[in-house]
């Protein structure tokens, strides 16, 4: 039964989209629908290579459609599986890594560049050293690569090198028991060697990311910002070319838009439809709806180098303000489960033993004036309006944090900045507090820890806490050296608990996410640990 209120707002919404000049007749006849598959969009990407960002957006534009990784992780069998590698090899003390490539892989041939030769080793050693070394030639095209340098790949890498065209060998300055597996992330992209040299020789290395060339299964044709993506098939692609010719990235970044474009057919397949969308979805028997698991963490970060949140007493207070049984009612319609650490407890690493805070804002009102903040004070609460997997209305949730800190006696003002510029502004630590989140890339606990909370992170601006803890850094460290699972584990409950009782974070939800697509649309890779592919996907 669908709610009046939302009804309403549903069949406004697609009114209004119609009045904005939406023709179903026109739609319907768009060649780009005949052989091809129109995927509406949240927003623009960055740029076509991952390395140079952790955006799902630019993750989802670029990762799986235009390039491969060296191996690939079947989110169903949870094993790992060959990509453009076919086999490797760890030595006994786990410093070197051999990987054999496959062989006769076509690189896409566009309007801006026209490849040679096949891929080989040297492309591997090229995009691998491209992120790894300052001095490679492409490295400072990029302002930066977070997530190689969250996760300190470029130092635990001593040397890579091609000991024949097909045989790739990697050295380790120490054994890691998470570097395999981060071998399969989104990050992982294996650029071309030769594309590089012939920008170099054209003097044009910034095109390197704005005119992509990969390996995978659709190759980029065009891109005009706030409109669309426009890619190809790649008709040579090793893993057999895919049935859809075309692949439009419709950028819609509001949601009832792209609902709207959904139930006219000018959109196959819509991103992260929201909450209060689905029992609409539901109902229509043209339209489906995908979900993938909650691997990720919805968070309020505190800016721990600013008095007085660098005050844990201070933090846990004001998370007994906060009634977090109306936030899930209110901003996730019940799709979300509760969290208490940024670890889910879908992870093998998730420590079950963590404290809750209860909401007590008596308690909490106490326990504020008891660390100094008066009656009245002053804070701020960043929300990105933004709608992500893991909080789809951040300024939503602020309205609710605001009434909540007024009744302990604290005023706050919801501040909404455009993203990039928000990043920025992050990465200076100028805020008081911060309404944020993250999305796991690997199933392995590191990567809910590591990249967000560590003194490494803290410096390179991800930590949205600034916190940093030697001791913390230390049992991750030793978890990583760790072979045995169960050692592993005790390292990383040491770890929440460390984050329970100092609370740089408090976290608030780990939400389901979803995609609605039409009916004749199969087999869309929807995963928790990766980005968006329509490699397989089929139009019926």
């Amino acid at each position: 039964m669908i709610k009046p209120d939302i009804r309403y707002c549903w069949l406004f919404s697609v009114s209004l989209f119609c009045l904005l000049g939406c023709e179903f007749q026109g739609v319907t006849n768009d060649p780009r629908l005949q052989d091809g598959l129109i995927y509406c969009s949240e927003g623009n990407p960055e740029s076509f290579n991952p390395q140079t960002t952790t955006s799902a957006i630019t993750l989802d534009a670029s990762a799986r459609q235009l390039y491969d990784r060296l191996i690939n992780y079947n989110s169903t069998t949870q094993e790992l599986e060959p990509g453009l590698a076919t086999r490797w090899q760890t030595s006994d003390d786990g410093l070197t890594i051999d990987l054999y490539l496959r062989k006769n892989v076509d690189f896409h041939q566009t309007q801006y560049f026209k490849p040679t030769r096949k891929f080989n080793a040297d492309d591997v050693v090229f995009s691998f050293n491209r992120w790894r070394l300052k001095s490679h030639p492409f490295h400072e095209e990029a302002a930066d690569y977070p997530y190689f340098q969250t996760h300190q790949l470029n130092l635990l890498i001593e040397d890579i090198k091609a000991v024949s065209p097909y045989h790739v060998q990697i050295s380790l300055v120490q054994p890691s028991s998470s570097f395999i597996t981060q071998l399969t992330t989104d990050y992982m992209v294996i650029l071309s060697a030769e594309y590089g040299h012939y920008l170099t020789l054209m003097d044009k290395k910034s095109q390197m990311d704005e005119l992509p060339v990969g390996t995978g299964p659709f190759l980029f044709t065009e891109f005009i910002p706030d409109e669309y993506i426009r890619f190809k098939v790649h008709p040579d692609y090793w893993g057999g070319s895919s049935q859809l010719k075309q692949l439009i990235f419709d950028i819609t970044p509001k949601s009832s838009t792209r609902l709207a474009k959904l139930v006219t057919k000018e959109c196959d397949v819509i991103a992260y439809p929201i909450a209060s969308e689905m029992e609409i979805l539901q109902e229509r028997r043209d339209i489906t709806l995908q979900s993938k698991n909650a691997e990720n963490t919805a968070f309020w970060a505190f800016n721990t180098l600013k008095p007085p949140f660098d005050n844990p007493q201070v933090r846990r207070a004001l998370a007994k303000a906060i009634d977090v049984k109306t936030i899930f009612k209110t901003v996730y319609y019940g799709m979300a489960f509760p969290a208490k650490s940024v670890v889910p407890p879908s992870s093998w690493g998730f420590n079950p033993n963590l404290s809750h805070y209860e909401y007590n804002p008596e308690l909490a009102k106490k326990e504020l004036r008891a660390a100094g903040v008066p009656k009245g004070f002053k804070m701020e609460v960043w929300a990105p309006h933004i709608e992500r997997a893991y909080n789809p209305n951040a300024v939503k949730m602020a309205e609710l944090i605001k009434a909540n800190l007024a009744a302990v006696g604290i005023k706050v003002k919801i501040v909404d900045y455009e993203w990039t510029t928000l990043r920025k502004k992050l990465s200076a630590n100028e805020h008081d507090s911060v309404l944020i989140g993250w999305n796991a890339d690997i199933p392995d606990p590191d990567n809910y820890l590591r990249p967000i909370l560590t003194c490494t992170s803290a410096i390179l601006g991800s930590n949205r806490a600034a916190w940093c803890s030697p001791e913390f850094d230390t049992l991750l460290i030793k978890a990583q050296l760790s072979e045995n699972r169960d050692a592993r584990k005790k390292f990383y409950f040491q770890a929440q608990s460390i984050l329970n009782q100092q609370l740089p974070v408090m976290p608030i939800a780990h939400s389901m996410s979803f995609l609605a697509k039409q009916d004749n649309i199969l087999k869309v890779n929807f995963s928790a640990f990766s980005a968006i592919s329509f490699r397989e996907t089929e139009k019926l």
